[in-house]
């Protein structure tokens, strides 16, 4: 193996490539990126960087010059696949011939129909979306979010400490739901509406009004909610229509869609692993495929998906670790590891739910599944490594 691509710019992208590196390849590395910007941290994105407390320079995930044997093909976007040939065509005509790839093209945010061109209208995925959202939050004064994810809630808590009147809609009973539960993300939606966000549940946005800008939205039932600015945080879809007929099994459905991997990253293709938000790995414990879209999701498997593609799918990875998230929402930091979904009970078991500092633990019968913290860094951390070492997790 002589030349490996990666396609896709993006921490998952950089990781495996240092991978690959770490693991004595020596041989020459092209990463392809649709954006213009070299690799960056999107966590901060919602957050910090939106209160305009960090900058561009403080989102890069590398110092000056610290890639210098990676070459860089950033701002043009793979088109198409040929995964026998393992041949990348790109979106300005030329293509990448290479001995490996790997897939780590990450997904897109979802739009609303019907707000093409329509203006103060956001999702938040990329640097450039969170520019012009901080932009426009510099002269709104009411916002509203649709969808509360972890994005949706994110923006929320960011605007309420901005000061602007923000109402959060969500379809579900409670922002965050559907990672933790509907128990558990009740009990936090106090946490936005102690700070004064205005939540509306059970709600479906069915259109946003105004003429060349966003006035407001309308929800089913026929209520007005007047806005300046309106963001959609309902979800992201794998960036894979580049690869249609390419030979790459792909799957479908909101978990398994995206790249077909196996345990280790292996795609339907030899010679091609995928990474990031584009993968849906197949989970031994879970018994299915699932895509991982969070920070230390890509972090973990760049390293595996590196070996994999190294030793032609022979290496034999560590069984899966559950999924592990965090999120910063005002002062209060929630961390979350495993599958709330597996659960029976989940009960409080350390600190006061009302005042947002709290530990719950969910089991299946007398096993535990999955942990919640909230500002409980030091308990969830035991918890996090007993979970990650517990024998459901062993194969």
């Amino acid at each position: 193996m002589r030349t490996v691509c990666v396609v896709g710019a993006s921490l998952a992208g950089l990781l495996t490539a240092r991978a690959l590196r770490n693991q004595g390849f020596a041989g020459r590395i092209v990463v392809v990126g649709e954006e213009p910007h070299r690799p960056y941290d999107r966590p901060p994105l919602s957050k910090d960087f939106l209160k305009g407390v960090i900058g561009e320079a403080d989102l890069a995930l590398e110092a000056e010059g610290e890639e210098p044997d990676i070459e860089w093909r950033l701002g043009v976007a793979a088109t198409g696949l040929d995964a026998p040939a393992r041949r990348i065509t790109l979106a300005d005509g030329t293509t990448l011939a290479a001995d490996g790839i790997v897939i780590a093209t990450g997904a897109a945010a979802r739009r609303l129909p019907g707000t093409g061109g329509l203006a103060g209208v956001h999702t938040l995925r990329t640097l450039d979306d969170a520019r012009a959202l901080r932009a426009d939050l510099e002269h709104a004064r009411r916002l509203v979010v649709i969808g509360g994810g972890f994005i949706g809630a994110e923006v929320a808590a960011t605007a309420r400490e901005l000061g602007r009147d923000v109402t959060l809609v969500e379809s579900g009973p409670a922002p965050l739901a559907g990672v933790l539960g509907a128990e558990m993300a009740r009990t936090l939606a106090g946490l936005h509406e102690g700070r004064g966000v205005r939540l509306i549940t059970g709600a479906q946005v069915t259109e946003v009004t105004g003429v060349g800008r966003a006035d407001g939205v309308r929800l089913t039932g026929g209520a007005h909610l007047p806005a300046d600015v309106v963001v959609a945080g309902i979800g992201a879809t794998p960036c894979t229509g580049w690869l249609a007929g390419s030979g790459v099994a792909l799957g479908d459905g909101v978990l398994c869609g995206g790249v077909l991997c196996d345990e280790g990253g292996g795609t339907s293709a030899p010679g091609i692993v995928a990474v990031g938000d584009c993968a849906a790995w197949y989970d031994p414990v879970l018994g299915r495929h699932h895509r991982v879209e969070h920070w230390t999701g890509a972090r973990q498997r760049a390293t595996v998906a590196a070996a994999t593609l190294l030793s032609g799918g022979t290496a034999r990875p560590e069984p899966p670790r559950p999924p592990y998230f965090w999120s910063d929402q005002y002062d209060v930091k929630l961390q979350f590891i495993g599958h709330a979904g597996d659960a029976d009970t989940v009960t409080v078991e350390e600190g006061d739910p009302a005042a947002h500092s709290f530990l719950a633990v969910y089991r299946q019968g007398e096993r535990p599944v999955a942990v919640l913290g909230v500002n409980q860094v030091r308990l969830f951390t035991r918890w996090r490594r007993h979970l990650e070492t517990a024998p459901a997790h062993t194969g």
